[in-house]
């Protein structure tokens, strides 16, 4: 089939979550036949900083403001199927081209459904809004749990499907790469994630000196007291996750205010952390052992001391709970088990006729 994807980037990693989780899934996709074309907005700190310019396994095309991607009207209305992304500069009127112009299914696929809702429940969203949700035959939800009734209930979803991240297994594995650090955690920083990374992370290094640790990510600011065993990445492509990963003991999964408060809402870089065998600490969300057991796939903490009792484990136990975490996620949230959803998702859904 032909799939069109207007999302938020998968020319750049830079920043965002969005474009690796489009690049594991929209890969799988094709390479179960499909034919991808991906329509990104070209911007400059993106532009700036593209790991991935000529993805192979679909077409990426930018555009400029919404005359540069109705230039596009005429593939959207020819696709077998229409996918808009959370977070696209002007994604309502974005929606409106699309649902006024796609003669296939037209999905919106929300990789942040909690921040979603939260800022439509304020009456903020800038990229989806409660007139448009109907309009969509599916809505893909990053969240599955009881968020799902409340997307068809209260904002008017069609059909809405739990669709998490996914990872894929040949991009994310384990590299043998030396150990450098007890603790590392990877992520862009955010407002709402970063005083679970002082209590879980910094708070640990200040009362383990001894101990190496590190943050990966963009966008932290300057005046932030780092101990002097903490290492500092700025930006870490895609294709060094797998060795930053074998190179941690551990690793720190930190979730969003929001997504705390929805439940089962897995970030990415739990599946990833995963697959390449690195052990995970997280801390705590409702549904979180639909993805991995507490204790024996994934351990939860609520303060410093906590995780410092986890780096202690011996490492026949660390690597054992590592094991069972990867195979796990291996037989259930590779990107093929989220491209045969999507295509099923699709084929079920009967094509629209435009109005003469």
């Amino acid at each position: 089939m032909r799939l069109v994807v207007l999302g938020l980037s998968l020319g750049s990693s830079w920043g965002n979550g969005h474009a690796t989780t489009y690049r594991a899934l929209l890969r799988a996709f094709a390479a179960r036949g499909h034919d991808i074309l991906f329509l990104e907005r070209d911007q400059p700190w993106y532009a700036q900083n593209r790991d991935l310019p000529d993805p192979g396994f679909c077409r990426l095309a930018f555009y400029v403001g919404l005359d540069g991607l109705a230039r596009h009207a005429e593939a959207i209305a020819d696709a077998d199927a229409v996918l808009l992304g959370s977070y696209v500069p002007d994604g309502i009127a974005a929606a409106h081209l699309v649902q006024e112009t796609a003669r296939g299914v037209t999905a919106f696929y929300d990789i942040d459904t909690p921040v979603t809702l939260a800022a439509l429940e304020r009456g903020d969203c800038a990229y989806l809004s409660r007139a448009v949700i109907p309009g969509f035959d599916l809505l893909l939800s990053f969240s599955a749990g009881p968020i799902l009734q409340r997307l068809e209930r209260e904002f008017g979803a069609r059909r809405a499907i739990g669709f998490y991240c996914s990872v894929d297994p040949a991009s994310y594995r384990p590299t043998g790469a030396p150990r450098r650090w007890d603790l590392g955690y990877l992520g862009t920083y955010s407002d709402d994630r970063q005083p679970t990374v002082s209590r879980l992370l910094i708070e640990t290094a200040r009362r383990a000196p001894k101990r190496r640790f590190v943050v990966a990510g963009p966008q932290y600011p300057a005046g932030i007291d780092w101990p002097a065993n903490v290492e500092r990445i700025e930006h870490l492509a895609p294709a060094d996750h797998p060795d930053f990963y074998s190179a941690c003991g551990w690793t720190l999964n930190v979730t969003r205010a929001d997504m705390i408060r929805a439940g089962w809402s897995p970030s990415v870089r739990l599946f990833e952390a995963a697959a390449c065998g690195c052990p995970i600490v997280s801390d705590r969300w409702e549904g979180i052992e639909d993805v991995l057991e507490p204790g024996a796939e994934i351990v939860l903490a609520d303060d410093a001391e906590a995780v410092l009792s986890a780096l202690d484990w011996p490492a026949d136990r660390r690597d054992a709970l590592a094991n069972r975490a990867r195979r796990r996620i291996l037989s259930t949230q590779t990107s093929e088990h989220r491209a045969r959803t999507l295509e099923t998702a699709i084929l079920m859904q009967p094509k629209r006729s435009l109005p003469r």
